[in-house]
């Protein structure tokens, strides 16, 4: 009997490896869509800059500002540095990001999920702690699985 792959998924993430070009770096815009499409919070070829915008609005506050936003203070940041969006977009934003583990709230405040070592205003202790929580259990699984093949 065949096994049911799709129970089997407990999470997906992307990842991508793309180059970091000189014109990528020459806007705040573009850096931000690099690193949602690096990110795998869009796809190649999305038009839709509203969670561009709420990923700009997070990284704005969480490491330039070094502190947690509630969604006043994001809704002007947006309206600001990008256009206005209503709240309900906003949040649907917030939610996705919160669905693939990059953002948590607690009492009204966003921010990027905890690092475990270090900082959590600090860009590259968060990075290490969601790569190593979101990538390390799954090569764990897999080293296990290949050490159960290299024993058949």
């Amino acid at each position: 009997m065949p096994i049911n792959e799709s129970k089997l998924i407990e999470r997906s993430i992307t990842l991508r490896n793309m180059r970091l070009t000189k014109e990528v770096t020459e806007t705040r815009r573009s850096l931000v869509r690099w690193l949602a499409l690096a990110l795998g919070v869009i796809n190649p070829g999305e038009s839709r800059y509203g969670v561009i915008a709420v990923l700009d609005t997070m990284l704005y506050f969480q490491f330039n500002k070094k502190e947690d936003p509630n969604v006043k203070d994001m809704l002007e940041y947006i309206g600001e540095a990008w256009e206005p969006m209503n709240e309900k977009t906003l949040r649907y934003h917030l939610l996705q990001l919160k669905k693939s583990n990059i953002l948590n709230n607690s009492k009204g405040k966003y921010y990027f999920s905890q690092p475990t070592v270090g900082d959590r205003y600090d860009e590259r202790a968060w990075l290490d702690s969601y790569f190593m929580r979101e990538v390390d259990p799954i090569k764990e699984k897999i080293a296990v699985a290949m050490r159960e093949l290299k024993g058949r």
